[in-house]
């Protein structure tokens, strides 16, 4: 049957077998306490702690409790002092009935750590109840033919304590005609019979009554008394007797009512109305029987409810009484026999409720299991759920504890509904089931975990203070105050980076905001690390990279770097005369600070002395000739450029630049009258007289060492010729600009070995050196060889 229970799907079976029960009583001896019934309330039983062999106070820190069967509570533990007092009066007779000896099981356990205590408290009994008869008043009929030594039996008395406390013995009032002697019982009670000491004479004395005491064996003792009133009538010489005198007789507890038990029978040798025969049931063990007799029959036959674990067997004690008033007993022994109508109890206790996750071994609860039933109808197998982590344990006998088979994890899990089921073995099997639920506590075992591991945030510069740029989010799987997330920042990994004077983070809900206004020429990107902390204890904490980009306005005009528009004089370029269509003139350079599309450059030429003779690149800000040149085209010009950039909204920058048209870079500059001149123009024409004829005499010194340094070439290259042929570079390096700006807003690269900067209020020559070295070629090595002559005469 066992193989047949370990087969039952999803349960954990737990069953108790002899020899474990045997173990368990040898090795743990139970503490035995003794008292009579009938205490008051809060009388000392006995200093727990002391028998147990702890210190004073040691019960209350290991959290002691007393547990017994049903939860009552009969008993109460001073902790502190390891005192046991009684709760409640107690009485042996309501807890155990006629059950000896009366012993009340009950535990101590003790929680920290768990320990279990059997104790045992036996109650005496004292001799508090009196005798009592069922009937006040017994009628006898004796015919007065009736020998001297005619026994007569008598009801009994009942008395609910037991041992020398029930009764013990009857007496009679004082009379001529009657004694009364005390019989036993199998099972120790005593009963009366009263035996005739002398004839009666009906017509002396036709009726007698008598006083019948019970005594207890008390000290002092208690009595009960009925009356027995006698008939006397006329003579029959033969009383009934019975076939048997014992009737044993079997009968399920489950029986049903005027089920018949047994018949029993006796005759009477008489004849006549003297032979005829009526029976009759004595009282006897109880106050009510549930059994009634057919007094002309003998059938007894059952008029109530059987209750095995309440009475398992009844003694009746049966007479026979013919109608001379002659009577005959026998006794009528009924063994209740168990049928599995009980289902088993079960009696639980919760203890550590919530249960912490990260806690093994655990205990949840105690419990003990009972089934009121016996043999294989009492024996009980006790499971839960397979799909759980927990444990059934056996302690003492049918206690069990329910503990943790592992930590717990509150995460995965909060809560579980673990049900108790205890069947018993017979047939058919009864069971029943409890089911109590734990909640799982939480311990702060699991950090803050960001939704992302870096974020990037986007601000504008120009920005407003205190202006939200993002949030961001961290979550905690526990609960309570391990999962209350605190927003921090943390120090920068740059020391130069002042984070507190450009982010602020609310600490309850993560958002981000820029404490002051960006600048995006300043500043384009920066990060830093932000950490998510608990509330538990200890804290737990987790980090996440924020990246915040500047994105830029378009809050720059450009600015023009060449030519310089805060001269003090206005900037002017050279043209000669004979210059071909799209003869460079020179090369507007900007910058714009923005980036993107912001910096992205366009020049255009708003106004011209002469339309259609200049043009302006729109993209490199290159401004060339459209035509030639001709006679009726004034000498100076005056060009208006605008320079924009392509952000939103546009902004822009205006150039002025002014061309003086020469015939070559010899000629003298002077002034036209066809020109139109303003009244602040005027005074620079003297000067620019002294310039020009200044610059005429520079050319002319400058083209004579030229020419002198082309003679001194020649003459060393004929003198050379014998020693080898070496080539000399030709052609005309043509004359280009230099990109200078930052933005990239120029696309080509340009040199120029003279430039003359004209209209600065000084004629000079500006010689620029070339941006770009000019790598070595053959010639060039052996021209090293007269580095000193060529040093003195070259420029770059």
């Amino acid at each position: 049957m066992e193989t047949a229970l370990a087969k039952i799907p999803q349960q954990r079976q737990v069953i108790f077998l002899t020899t474990l029960l045997l173990l368990w009583k040898s090795g743990s001896e139970a503490i035995r306490y003794s008292m009579p019934e009938e205490r008051e309330s809060g009388y000392l039983v006995a200093n727990l702690a002391k028998d147990l062999g702890f210190r004073l106070g040691e019960l209350a820190t290991r959290a002691a409790q007393i547990h017994y069967k049903g939860n009552k509570e009969l008993l109460q533990l001073d902790a502190e002092t390891g005192n046991l007092f009684l709760k409640e009066k107690l009485d042996r007779e309501a807890l155990c009935g006629e059950t000896e000896p009366c012993v009340l099981h009950f535990q101590v356990i003790l929680e920290n750590p768990v320990q279990f205590f059997q104790t045992e408290l036996h109650l005496a009994d004292i001799n508090d109840n009196s005798p009592e008869f069922s009937d006040t008043k017994m009628l006898l009929t004796i015919p007065e033919s009736a020998q001297p030594g005619t026994v007569f039996p008598l009801k009994a008395a009942q008395d609910p304590d037991i041992g020398s406390n029930a009764v013990q013995n009857y007496t009679v009032s004082p009379n001529l005609h009657f004694h009364v002697v005390t019989h036993s019982r199998s099972d120790g009670r005593k009963y009366p019979e009263l035996v005739l000491d002398r004839a009666l004479d009906r017509e002396e004395q036709p009726e007698l009554t008598l006083i019948l005491t019970a005594l207890d064996g008390g000290a002092p003792p208690r009595s009960g008394t009925t009356t027995v009133h006698i008939e006397v009538v006329d003579i029959n010489d033969n009383a009934p007797q019975f076939i048997q005198s014992l009737y044993e007789v079997q009968i399920p507890e489950n029986s049903l009512l005027n089920a018949l038990v047994v018949t029993v029978s006796a005759r009477d040798l008489d004849a006549g109305i003297y032979g005829n025969v009526a029976y009759s049931l004595f009282q006897g063990g109880e106050l009510a029987q549930p059994f009634v007799i057919d007094k002309i029959t003998g059938e007894i036959r059952l008029k109530g409810v059987l209750d095995f674990e309440a009475t398992p067997y009844y003694n009746m004690e049966i007479v026979a009484t013919d109608t001379g008033g002659f009577s005959g007993k026998c006794t009528v022994a009924v063994q209740v026999l168990d049928v599995n109508d009980n289902p088993p109890e079960l009696t639980i206790r919760k203890l550590s409720v919530p249960v912490p996750e990260n806690s093994a071994e655990t205990m949840i609860a105690v419990f003990s299991v009972s089934d009121s039933d016996s043999g294989d109808n009492g024996r009980m197998v006790c499971s839960i759920q397979n799909n759980i982590p927990f444990l059934l344990k056996p302690t003492y006998e049918n206690y069990y504890t329910l503990v943790t088979e592992g930590p717990l994890d509150r995460e995965s899990r909060a809560e579980y509904n673990i049900t108790i089921t205890v069947s018993d073995l017979g047939t058919p099997r009864l069971t029943t089931q409890h089911t109590i639920t734990v909640q799982v506590s939480d311990i702060n075992d699991n950090a803050p975990a960001f939704t992302q591991t870096s974020y990037t945030l986007f601000v504008r510069e120009n920005n407003s203070p205190a202006l939200h740029i993002g949030t961001i989010s961290a979550t905690d799987s526990d609960s309570g105050s391990n999962a209350h997330i605190t927003y921090s920042l943390l120090p920068p990994q740059d020391p130069q980076l002042d984070l507190d004077s450009l982010i602020s983070i609310n600490a309850d809900n993560g958002q981000l905001f820029v404490l002051r206004a960006l600048d995006y020429e300043v500043l384009q990107a920066f990060e830093f690390h932000v950490g998510a902390t608990d509330g538990g204890s200890p804290a737990l904490s987790s980090q996440a990279l924020v990246h915040v980009v500047v994105l830029d306005d378009n809050d720059n005009a450009p600015f023009v770097l060449y030519p310089m528009q805060n001269a003090s004089a206005p900037y002017t370029e050279l043209l000669p005369r004979t210059a071909e269509p799209g003869y460079l003139i020179t090369k507007v350079v900007a910058v714009d600070r923005d980036s993107g599309q912001n910096a992205w450059l366009s020049f255009q030429l708003l106004k011209a002395t002469e339309p259609g003779l200049f043009s302006v690149w729109a993209h490199n800000g290159e401004v060339r000739t459209t035509r030639l040149l001709s006679e009726r085209d004034a000498p100076k010009h005056k060009l208006l450029l605008l320079v924009k950039d392509n952000g939103d909204p546009l902004r822009s920058a205006s150039v002025t630049l002014h061309v003086l048209v020469v015939d070559g870079f010899s000629q003298p500059y002077l002034p036209l009258a066809e020109v139109a001149r303003d009244s602040t123009q005027d005074d620079y024409d003297v000067l620019t007289l002294y310039l020009v004829i200044a610059l005429a005499s520079v050319s002319s010194l400058f083209l004579l060492s030229v020419l002198l340094f082309v003679g001194v070439r020649l003459c060393r290259r004929a003198r050379a010729a014998s020693l080898g042929d070496y080539s000399v570079p030709e052609g005309h390096v043509p004359g280009h600009l230099v990109d200078v700006s930052r933005a990239g807003t120029l696309t080509q690269s340009y040199q120029y070995e003279v430039c003359l900067n004209g209209g600065t209020g000084t004629n000079e020559f500006n010689f620029l050196k070339p941006l770009f070295p000019i790598l070595p070629t053959q010639a060039a090595a052996e021209e090293r060889e007269n580095a000193a002559v060529r040093n003195s005469v070259e420029f770059y």
